[in-house]
């Protein structure tokens, strides 16, 4: 029996043993949270061999670990308990994976959700990010991989960026120190991961940033040729400036990549200048 269940890991994700390579070491910051404490993951999903695998690779390096079979149990497991981030099937029993990520999102929860399905047309990619979902990992997958994204995610939710700047313009203000965008004095709801697009593009302004430029700094590692994370949350960031502005900032450079258009400074003594 111990046989077949490491031949269907190997079969779906590269068994327990394949992801680690040669670099049995556990690295100290790989396995941090925010708080400094060990970091917590979540797998939701209903395959207990595909689970399985994954949490045993990911305890190797260290990681807390829970599974929940279905998106109900995530769900409960979630409000007792919050982890750093959650792996998320989409075909899930009850509630699915989609409306689970809206819901998780909508009662304000920030973590990383990294979408972990056997669904692999383009549609179906754009749809759990536009849930609100950060990364999305296509099965069968090398554990490998899904170990550097894991990391990469929790990499981004512990660094402090060093003086990042806050971007004023008149009626807009992007701070990141609060993580707060501001038009006209109102605040626009932005996901952590939007927001971060968001002040990242604007920061380079008045220069155009490639796709490949901005999921570099966002996502935390190399841009895959073919994938429309980056387009889907410009979209995603666009539709929401546009219930506040009636112009639009972010731009498109076809063949390029995007800005966002802020006005030059006005002279000295108003710390704010046009759109």
């Amino acid at each position: 029996m111990a046989h077949q269940v490491d031949t269907l890991r190997a079969r779906h994700i590269g068994g327990p043993g394949a992801a680690l390579g040669n670099d049995r070491r556990i690295s100290h910051e790989r396995i941090m949270n925010v708080a400094g404490k060990t970091a917590s993951v979540l797998v939701i999903e209903d395959d207990e061999v595909i689970s399985d695998a994954i949490i045993h690779n990911l305890r190797k390096r260290g990681y807390n670990c829970r599974w929940a079979r279905d998106g109900l149990e995530g769900l409960r497991k979630i409000r007792q308990e919050t982890p750093d981030l959650i792996l998320l099937d989409l075909m899930l029993p009850g509630l699915d994976g989609l409306k689970l990520c809206e819901q998780l999102r909508g009662e304000g929860f920030d973590f990383p959700i990294i979408i972990c399905s056997a669904r692999t047309s383009e549609s179906d990619k754009v749809q759990g990010l536009s849930a609100g979902a950060d990364d999305f990992i296509t099965k069968p997958f090398g554990m490998t991989e899904l170990l550097a994204r894991v990391e990469a995610n929790l990499r981004r939710m512990r660094q402090t960026p060093p003086a990042p700047k806050k971007i004023i313009s008149r009626g807009l203000v992007i701070d990141p120190d609060r993580r707060e965008v501001l038009i006209e004095g109102e605040s626009l709801v932005l996901t952590p991961k939007e927001f971060a697009v968001l002040h990242y593009i604007a920061s380079c302004a008045p220069r155009t940033t490639t796709r490949e430029e901005i999921y570099r700094t966002v996502w935390g590692y190399d841009f895959i040729p073919g994938d429309r994370a980056v387009d889907v949350f410009v979209r995603r960031i666009r539709k929401k400036l546009a219930t506040k502005l009636t112009e639009p900032i972010l731009i498109t450079q076809y063949g390029f990549g995007y800005k966002v258009k802020l006005a030059a400074p006005e002279p000295a003594g108003d710390e704010k200048s046009n759109i």
